[in-house]
């Protein structure tokens, strides 16, 4: 007995491929991006591994990358041989580990503020006013910093010599910015995290808030034992992103807030900004890519394993 096939109705197939083609045209420019931005430019890795030459017969890109010569991992090696460099890794960890708690405690925080705000005009208004400093570019933010601190007209410098006649050379002295940096992190990217996390807040169910109310919980324990609780997927896809992260700084808050001093550089000098001082005095494209990559390869290795832990300890949480 041989078994008949049952064919779709062409309307059917047609209301398919159109569904699918609309959903398609959504996902191309994304796309289209990631692999004009982001996989094709991979293949100049392998300037990592060369001695860039530009050469002027022809000085395409590409020509100048088959042509320069091996140099295996010589342009690694001014990461770690160099007196600064302890120092300059230690900086980039240290100023990340730090930020990484603080932005998840206090945006989780802010978050669970504006969930209990009862006025939608209110709430939008907190939300608009906290998530516009993330698109300012570090070099106007750089100016903002410079009002209060500027060593001539700054406002917190007046302040300082109206109250006690001196004034602190805020861009001299070393030991005020890690607080000053970590200000300008908290008050740039705070807000776009919280907006994160207040979205999944939206998603929690009622129904749980009012039983927990039924059964006389207070608000804080409602916060403790539901709104937590249902953050933590949240809480813990934004941690693994931000330790794959680690080994980065954010260029524009190291070199332009503390407008390039030297003399604060034992506070202020991070691995991107170590590489671009290195590339500007020696003018090698190969060091730049070294590091980059040294970067990223670190930063998926500890994705990686922070995310097997996640997976051991908590299945339903992690990555993949």
């Amino acid at each position: 007995m041989t078994r008949v096939k049952a064919e779709r109705p062409m309307g059917l197939k047609n209301k398919n491929i159109k569904k699918n083609l609309m959903l398609l045209t959504m996902v191309a420019p994304t796309a289209i991006w990631l692999i004009l931005l982001r996989y094709i430019p991979m293949a100049g890795i392998v300037i990592a591994f060369k001695k860039y030459k530009v050469y002027v017969e022809a000085p395409s890109l590409i020509n100048n990358i088959i042509h320069s010569d091996w140099v295996g991992f010589d342009n690694f090696k001014f990461l770690f041989s160099s007196t600064d460099s302890l120092l300059v890794i230690r900086n980039t960890v240290c100023y990340n580990l730090v930020w990484i708690a603080l932005t998840c405690v206090l945006s989780v925080t802010i978050a669970i503020m504006l969930n209990e705000i009862t006025s939608r005009f209110v709430a939008k208004t907190y939300q608009t006013l906290m998530f516009f400093p993330f698109f300012i570019s570090w070099v106007v933010v750089s100016y903002f910093v410079m009002a209060l601190l500027d060593p001539t007209s700054g406002l917190i410098v007046k302040h300082q010599i109206a109250r006690t006649g001196s004034a602190i050379n805020w861009y001299h002295e070393y030991k005020y910015w890690p607080y000053i940096l970590t200000i300008c992190s908290l008050w740039k990217n705070l807000g776009y995290q919280s907006i994160l996390y207040l979205a999944a807040l939206t998603g929690i169910d009622k129904s749980q808030y009012e039983a927990a109310s039924i059964d006389g919980a207070s608000k804080a324990q409602q916060i403790w034992y539901i709104t937590i609780p249902n953050l933590r997927k949240m809480i813990i896809i934004l941690l693994i992103m931000d330790i794959g992260k680690i080994f980065n700084s954010d260029f524009g808050l190291f070199f332009s807030v503390p407008q390039n001093s030297g003399t604060i550089l034992r506070t202020t000098n991070v691995l991107d900004t170590y590489v671009y001082r290195a590339l500007m005095n020696s003018t090698k494209i190969g060091m730049s890519t070294a590091a980059s990559l040294f970067q990223n390869t670190v930063g998926f290795v500890l994705i990686m394993i922070t995310n097997s832990i996640i997976r051991k300890i908590d299945p339903d949480s992690s990555l993949f």
